[in-house]
């Protein structure tokens, strides 16, 4: 039986039988043929970034089907606590650092999350699995990287408010990319960022 345990502006997520399923949904406002087009790329593309991903060494959840028709994708369900909730729940400042070299690895591979917050982020015994590569795409642009770092630490500011600069230093030390981490700083020095310290 399907239950359904997230609910995106692009997707549905079901859980179901020890699988992810993620159904695309469609949009009423685009013409059909482009929505049908459009989902399927957006699909397929996914399941693509996760892949690479898995070869690269960055624990994510195997794909294990897409469908004919390109609109779901089945992923493996990782049984664990969110990021979000564990940090939470322990203050645990140095997970952040093992966060960093799995960021890392995803970028030496050129794939960006997107979406890379807390939330994104599954712990399952000590090992931290990268999820929901939805708005991910292949790019070597260091400036997309730094994006994504400016996200996490966003989002480590907003929902980690007490904890966020040591885990932020943890981060670092995990990730220790000095040309992304350099760009961040152009990054956040314009008006449309706010200005965190590094």
């Amino acid at each position: 039986m399907k239950q359904l345990i997230a609910q995106g502006a692009e997707a549905k997520i079901y859980h179901s039988d020890g699988k992810i399923i993620k159904e695309r949904v469609s949009k009423s406002y685009r013409i059909a043929q482009i929505d049908s087009k459009l989902r399927k790329e957006r699909t397929r593309a996914e399941a693509k970034l996760i892949r690479s991903l898995e070869r690269a060494g960055v624990p994510v959840p195997a794909v294990l089907r897409e469908d004919d028709k390109g609109m779901i994708l089945e992923l493996e369900f990782i049984d664990g606590e969110k990021v979000r909730d564990y940090l939470e729940r322990t203050e645990d400042v140095k997970l952040c650092k093992q966060i960093g070299e799995l960021t890392a690895k995803m970028h030496s591979a050129n794939v960006v999350h997107g979406d890379l917050t807390t939330s994104n982020l599954i712990l399952k015994g000590e090992k931290v699995y990268l999820i929901d590569l939805g708005l991910g795409e292949v790019s070597e642009r260091i400036e997309d990287k730094a994006v994504d770092l400016h996200l996490f630490k966003e989002c480590l500011i907003s929902k980690h408010h007490k904890i966020w600069e040591a885990c932020w230093k943890n981060f670092v030390e995990g990730y220790k990319n000095e040309k992304v981490l350099d760009r961040l700083k152009i990054v956040e020095s314009r008006g449309r960022y706010k200005k965190f310290p590094i």
